[in-house]
């Protein structure tokens, strides 16, 4: 079964024919500044595998572990859709409120808890890790 989601205004859509690779929740300061709250949630997905309907603006920043990522959101709505990261480039990630259905997103690591907020939602049950493991 495919994985689908998209934007509020439904402007832009898309179709991810592959299972996610893995699932995070990422607490990085240059995530909390995009999402406006304390983490951004998302799957890693093949990139060939992901079909989008509708145009994406992206903006470029550098993230915490110190790459390049280039986040796409809609330019009507404004909601965040995904994030190219170049450290990974054959990787989307694609973020878990856009999918159709939010019940799918398991996450399985929590990443960069070293910028998590003291009021941040915080999974005792997954693993924790300060930065990105790798």
């Amino acid at each position: 079964m495919p994985i689908t989601g998209g934007c509020a205004c439904k402007a832009v859509r898309y179709e991810c024919s592959a299972d996610p690779i893995m699932a995070a929740n990422c607490y990085c300061r240059d995530c909390q500044h995009s999402t406006g709250t304390a983490m951004a949630s998302v799957m890693l997905i093949p990139k060939a595998a992901l079909k989008m309907t509708g145009e994406l603006k992206h903006y470029e920043s550098t993230g915490d572990s110190g790459g390049r990522v280039s986040r796409g959101f809609c330019p009507n709505c404004g909601s965040p859709i995904i994030s190219l990261i170049s450290a990974m480039e054959s990787m989307v990630a694609l973020k878990a409120a856009s999918l159709d259905d939010p019940s799918i997103f398991k996450p399985m690591v929590q990443v960069f808890m070293k910028s998590a907020p003291p009021w941040a939602p915080v999974r005792e049950d997954l693993p924790k890790f300060d930065k990105q493991p790798g």
